[in-house]
């Protein structure tokens, strides 16, 4: 008799992507508006260095730094790693070379991207020069990419005297992480049994208490959980919170809430949206069941079972 075969691992897609807003001070305000206007800037330290892109601050002695020069937009290459497979967001859409290049009249390397036909056409020591973006709004995808040069080395750093109009005075930089997750032999079991409306945690062997979602170990004796227990599918709201920021993609009104379900026979609370209900009249102890999704393969949030009030005593030990 064949045993039979393990079921195949799960394995989704996921994206984490969120857009970050940052302020600007002085200095990186002027170098960014800078580049809107095809000038690249650099600041000097106390010792004389001159820093491509510019700091606010001395990494050497901490001191302020405002001394703003400009630099060419012509350098060499110091470093750099060929990429033959661009990603979502990156300069170039066809394979490039990252470079470490360090600008005409600058002490420091800026790291861009290096449009060359393959990795045989990029040395360390090759000359470069800034291929500007076509339209320009005060960011560093101001320079669209580095290209081949072969002119001659530019002159020192020339201080600079600031008379930018409309300076740019904040960013947004989208921040996006693609990737694979596979969630292991508990958490696949968990999952394949969600699709039946079924929910299962783990025991641990040692200290008897059950886990959900399973991880595959028992977090305080470190020993591996192999004996699953079906749980819920009723719970109580541990402790909750009112979510008043509507997420992006997300079509949930806000305010909504937000809780940690102890579910019948589960020794650890996982958390989930809970509806049918104000949001107002959440409470810590409200009994609740899951209101499942439209195809059936998670609890698409919770809802109030009717039943009075969980006892405190009951779920104190699980906030």
């Amino acid at each position: 008799m064949t045993p039979a075969s393990p079921p195949e691992a799960l394995q989704a897609p996921l994206v984490v992507e969120f857009p970050f807003t940052r302020s600007l001070g002085p200095v990186q305000s002027a170098f960014l508006t800078g580049l809107r206007t095809r000038t690249v800037l650099g600041v000097r330290t106390t010792d004389g260095r001159v820093l491509v892109p510019p700091v606010e601050y001395d990494p050497v002695t901490a001191d302020e730094l405002t001394d703003l020069v400009e630099v060419a937009p012509t350098g060499t290459v110091t470093t750099w790693a060929w990429n033959p497979a661009p990603r979502r967001g990156q300069p170039l859409s066809t394979p490039f070379a990252w470079v470490l290049v360090r600008l005409d009249g600058a002490d420091t390397a800026l790291l861009h991207a290096l449009d060359a036909p393959g990795p045989d056409a990029v040395r360390t020591g090759a000359r470069v020069r800034i291929r500007w973006a076509a339209e320009r709004v005060g960011a560093i995808t101001d320079i669209a990419c580095f290209e081949s040069y072969d002119g001659a080395e530019g002159g020192p750093a020339v201080p600079h005297r600031v008379t930018f109009t409309d300076p740019v005075r904040g960013i947004v930089a989208p921040a996006r992480l693609d990737y694979t997750y596979a969630p292991g032999r508990a958490q696949s079991r968990y999952l394949r049994a969600l699709a039946d409306r079924v929910t299962y945690g783990e025991r641990c062997p040692s200290c008897r208490k059950v886990y959900v979602p399973p991880r595959g170990a028992c977090p305080t004796c470190g020993v591996a959980t192999d004996e699953q227990v079906e749980v819920g599918p009723r719970g109580t709201v541990t402790t909750f919170c009112i979510v008043n920021i509507k997420a992006r993609n997300l079509d949930i009104e806000v305010p909504y809430v937000y809780a940690h379900i102890a579910l019948d026979g589960a020794d650890l609370a996982l958390h989930g949206r809970i509806g049918g209900i104000p949001y107002d009249q959440v409470r810590m102890g409200l009994r609740v069941e899951p209101v499942w999704s439209e195809h059936g393969r998670y609890p698409d949030h919770y809802r109030p079972t009717g039943e009075p009030d969980a006892d405190y005593d009951t779920y104190k030990e699980l906030l």
